[in-house]
């Protein structure tokens, strides 16, 4: 985006029109547009100012229930974005998804979990597979059979939960899907 001309320009053309001239005489003067020479007259005439207006810079009215929304989420973090704009509506706090998605991104959420079994992190279950690693190299891959018998779906298991980004949050979960909670993988 180009940048604006200068206050000085802009008062000197003024000036120049205050002082007899035209608008399109002054504009050939000081080579800019027309358009741009009416404008600024017109506004100094009216408001008194040949500064150049604001340029972007705007708000979301997110911004003002900022406290609120960041203390839902953090009350709620594996609510998704449907349900968190849900509760702000209960709350009269407007907004869209779209305006939700780009405030928490203002605000360094972000909404991904990482999946892994509760079991895991069991001594007897981190010998096994530390065990399991050094012994791969040792298997003659021709005589692998793979059979998929573990009969678990983890389509039931939430899977985005709102955390600063590069936070480390991640699902624990069982089999059977009874006992399932976010889980803090590192300290922030």
């Amino acid at each position: 985006m180009p940048q604006s001309y200068s206050g000085d320009l802009r008062e000197r053309v003024i000036g120049t029109v205050e002082a007899g001239a035209s608008r399109r005489e002054a504009a050939e003067l000081f080579q800019i547009s027309i358009s741009s020479a009416i404008r600024w007259v017109q506004r100094w005439r009216k408001e008194g100012s040949s500064e150049p207006k604001p340029r972007g810079g705007s708000c979301s009215v997110l911004e003002k229930y900022a406290d609120r929304i960041l203390a839902l989420v953090a009350k709620h973090p594996d609510w998704t974005l449907g349900e968190i704009l849900a509760a702000m509506h209960k709350r009269r706090i407007p907004g869209s998804r779209t305006a939700l998605w780009r405030f928490l991104e203002r605000h360094d959420l972000t909404y991904k979990k990482s999946l892994c079994a509760a079991e895991r992190h069991r001594k007897d279950v981190a010998r096994a597979r530390r065990r399991w690693i050094r012994q791969q190299g040792f298997l003659d891959t021709t005589r692998l059979v793979f059979i998929d018998e573990t009969a678990i779906s983890t389509n039931m298991v939430r899977v985005r939960a709102a955390a600063r980004a590069a936070s480390g949050w991640s699902v624990m979960f069982r089999k059977g899907m009874e006992n399932h909670h976010l889980h803090r993988r590192f300290a922030p």
